[in-house]
């Protein structure tokens, strides 16, 4: 019989492949706009729009349907049309925003492009994208190559958009209801005390007036999302001035980490140094470590650009950037009922919440002002287990050790929700792979069914006016979900949401249709994670069909095969027609010598074979490049 996660594992991908007609006849016209009002109102709000539909070629590239893919073309251009008539985007790319927001869209752009990497358009917009950073355009003058800075919080196709937002008059920041749980950017604006106090105009200008003086130019720790723009265009196109820009801008980020005891500053003045804008201070700048998020995003950043820097050059002391944030924020923890804090992002931690057997669980601060560390809320494990998928340290092993023996909750748990980042069940992945969790793949399978449906029948009795929905309202209904083919077929966790690439062990392609992602009726299991070590299990579920699977090492190639072991049947079968019973299955271990980045498959009608392969990590050369 077949193993029952390959089972539901191919049942996802085809309940998938069949909800976006529903999802798409109800939220887009016949062009493929989203149906909504006629203009953004500010500089917030497009990445939103991309969101609706970013993970569609990931799950195509993984295993799904060729409409995934063409519907992801069709909805990236419709959007850009949108945007583009709305004034948000400009050369079919954001006019200027902070990379906090942009890095949520373009994961998008970069999974079409890792699953489409022959197409012309793409490997043109990438290139023209990347150009916006790294001096080639002189339209869109975003980077300062002498002080290895980018110019300004908010960036894009148009240069350096100055300011945090668009005032006409005085700048100003206005009491919010939706903002009230971040509190004050700044603490020592006169006669602002408390968030209230911005309900007066006369306060709310004099807190916009220090925020423009702060926010408005300079390089944050957010734009280290951008490595990946360039990033992308490197893979496809090999051109060495890309690595090189990544190395450069990353490291100039390391270096500012080390002349501040290790931790990233998140705010630079445009002539390179920190804190010019802020009266010497390494804290303030926009999304940096007092507002609004902190820790959230500033980790996010630091895992995103030392990931691609370690990458591109194969050094692996780039890594100590997110290690040394995460291990100060981990040292100043402390065990607390969660009742008693104010948590700005309380609604990330529904999983952890929900697990918790009491109240009391592990807490760090996530923010740094004026008056020290504060905002104690759940450590989150994408952190340290985004670390380990990179690194394959035995250390950042053990950071997700400690972290569970001191969160008081069981691991192991599946508990049923979806966040936006469309993660957060790693703690019982990785007890999976720590062998302590065997049924996390059929329970994940039929949670991520679960959610599937559960969207659907929202779309099917949603009745909101679709001209005044929050523009949040289509990606919260969005029913293709990614996660646990993330974690399952690749052996890797969810992508950092903004502005992450596909890190991971391995990925597939059908050799016979010569396209990225498993062949049809093929269900991938990785079992096991280890440092120069992944066994995989494959299973043909077509009873008729032999299927042809390309198993890649690395998401691009990055890695080695050296070697890969494998069970070879050694007893009869079918058997005899008299019999009523098949013969027993024995095996025998067989190993065969590899040294490359490719091991290709054939699986006869109702087979399994399970893989154990050996595997240097980060000694080729990335790129998206085919198999063929």
């Amino acid at each position: 019989m077949p193993p029952t996660w390959a089972v539901l594992e191919r049942t996802l991908f085809d309940v998938m492949d069949r909800s976006i007609d529903l999802y798409l006849q109800k939220y887009t016209r016949a062009d493929g706009t989203l149906v909504w009002r006629e203009k953004l109102v500010g500089r917030d709000g497009a990445d939103d729009f991309y969101e609706s539909f970013y993970n569609w070629p990931l799950v195509y590239l993984l295993g799904g349907s060729g409409q995934l893919l063409s519907q992801a073309h069709r909805e990236w251009d419709a959007v850009t049309r949108q945007l583009s008539l709305s004034g948000q985007i400009y050369r079919e790319y954001e006019y200027g925003y902070d990379q906090f927001h942009q890095g949520e869209s373009y994961i998008y752009f970069y999974f079409l492009c890792l699953a489409d990497p022959s197409n012309p358009a793409l490997v043109e917009r990438a290139c023209r994208f990347a150009s916006f950073y790294t001096g080639e355009d002189p339209s869109a003058a975003n980077y300062d190559a002498v002080h290895k800075v980018i110019r300004a919080p908010h960036n894009g196709s148009g240069g350096p958009r100055w300011g945090f937002g668009d005032f006409v008059g005085e700048p100003t920041y206005g009491w919010a209801a939706s903002m009230k749980p971040y509190g004050l950017p700044y603490e020592d604006v006169p006669g602002v005390k408390n968030y209230d106090d911005l309900k007066d105009p006369e306060l709310a200008h004099r807190m916009g007036k220090v925020m423009q003086e702060r926010m408005a130019k300079g390089d944050v720790a957010g734009n280290l999302c951008v490595t990946s723009l360039v990033t992308n265009a490197y893979l496809l196109t090999g051109d060495e001035k890309y690595k090189r820009w990544v190395t450069e801008y990353v490291s100039a980020w390391v270096e500012r980490a080390r002349q501040n005891d290790g931790l990233m500053p998140d705010n630079v003045g445009l002539s390179g140094q920190v804190g010019e804008y802020m009266n010497g201070k390494w804290y303030g700048g926009l999304y940096g470590w007092s507002w609004p998020h902190g820790f959230y995003n500033i980790e996010m950043a630091a895992l995103v650009g030392a990931s691609n820097a370690y990458m591109l050059s194969q050094d692996a002391s780039y890594l100590g950037l997110p290690r040394t944030q995460m291990d100060h924020i981990v040292a100043l923890g402390q065990t607390r009922d969660i009742r008693e804090l104010e948590m700005s992002i309380g609604k990330h931690w529904v999983g952890q919440i929900a697990a918790l057997a009491d109240h009391t669980t592990f807490v760090v601060p996530y923010r740094y002002s004026d008056s020290g560390w504060f905002d104690y809320q759940p450590m989150s494990p994408v952190y340290p287990a985004a670390l380990w998928n990179v690194s394959s340290n035995e250390e950042d092993w053990q950071r997700l050790e400690k972290l569970r023996e001191v969160s008081h909750y069981d691991w192991r748990q599946v508990i049923p929700f979806r966040g936006k980042e469309d993660c957060g069940h790693e703690q019982p992945w990785l007890r999976y792979l720590a062998g302590e969790n065997p049924e996390y793949p059929e329970m994940i399978l039929r949670e991520s069914l679960g959610q599937v449906y559960r969207r659907l029948d929202l779309i099917r009795a949603d009745t909101a006016d679709l001209m005044r929905v929050n523009i949040h309202h289509w990606q919260q209904l969005n029913p293709v979900i990614s996660e646990a083919l993330v974690q399952l077929t690749t052996g890797a966790p969810q992508i950092i949401y903004n502005g992450g690439l596909l890190h991971c062990r391995v990925r597939y392609f059908d050799a016979q249709l010569k396209r990225p992602g498993l062949p049809p009726d093929v269900a991938a299991l990785v079992q096991k994670v280890e440092a120069g070590r992944t066994e995989v299990h494959l299973v043909n579920l077509s009873p008729t069909d032999e299927r042809s699977v390309v198993v890649q090492a690395g998401a691009f190639g990055e890695h080695r095969f050296t070697s890969v072991a494998y069970p070879q049947r050694v007893s009869d079968y079918p058997g005899v027609q008299v019999d009523y019973v098949a013969p027993p299955l024995q095996t025998q271990m067989q190993q065969a010598g590899v040294d490359s980045n490719l091991v290709r498959i054939d699986l006869p009608p109702a087979t399994e074979i399970t893989l154990d392969l050996s595997m240097q990590s980060y000694v080729n050369d990335p790129s998206y490049a085919l198999p063929w």
